[in-house]
């Protein structure tokens, strides 16, 4: 019983890490549009997005990650045969991927937050793509747990990667035409 309660606040964990995720490469894309505004506003912009960005960061993403790993290592010690299946430690190297992602995340902000922008807003939307990605990829391994599945699943999510990365590009060009 012990189990399904820590599978239940694990999912909770995860679903607010991603949360944060997948909103805050979104307000650095609003952060880094927001420079082409006129001097005041913009500082106004810029002071507002710094709080913004950093109350994420603090209050919902760390705690999230920390909780997330917490009750995936209580599920792991509580179901310790799982650790000697190959879809577990694929699955594993997602997450640290994530982790790596989440962590990168952190670095962009710090960037933002020093007043140095070296991605555009596009560049920065197909990073906001990147924890889809990852979502998709440990979802159905979770789910699936099965090689010949796990193969068709990768070659799902590359398909999934293309047409995400497709409609980011197709949704900037139809920006840029309504501008001009």
């Amino acid at each position: 019983m012990a189990y399904l309660y820590i599978k239940s606040l694990h999912i909770i964990f995860v679903v607010s890490w991603f949360a944060g995720l997948f909103y805050m490469p979104r307000l650095l894309v609003y952060h880094t549009e927001a420079n082409a505004r006129p001097d005041a506003e913009r500082a106004i912009l810029f002071q507002q997005f710094i709080k913004m960005e950093g109350l994420l960061f603090r209050a919902i993403m760390v705690p999230a990650m920390w909780l997330t790993l917490l009750t995936g290592t209580a599920m792991l010690y509580l179901m310790p045969d799982w650790l000697s299946q190959g879809w577990m430690h694929i699955k594993l190297t997602f997450v640290l991927g994530l982790v790596g992602y989440h962590l990168y995340t952190r670095r962009l902000l710090y960037e933002v937050k020093a007043g140095r922008f070296r991605f555009s807003s596009f560049q920065l939307r197909l990073w906001n793509e990147v924890a889809t990605v990852f979502l998709f990829a440990i979802v159905f391994l979770v789910i699936l747990k099965s090689t010949v599945q796990w193969l068709w699943g990768v070659g799902g999510l590359v398909l999934f990667a293309v047409i995400i990365m497709s409609a980011v590009r197709i949704a900037r060009n139809r920006r840029e035409k309504k501008q001009n």
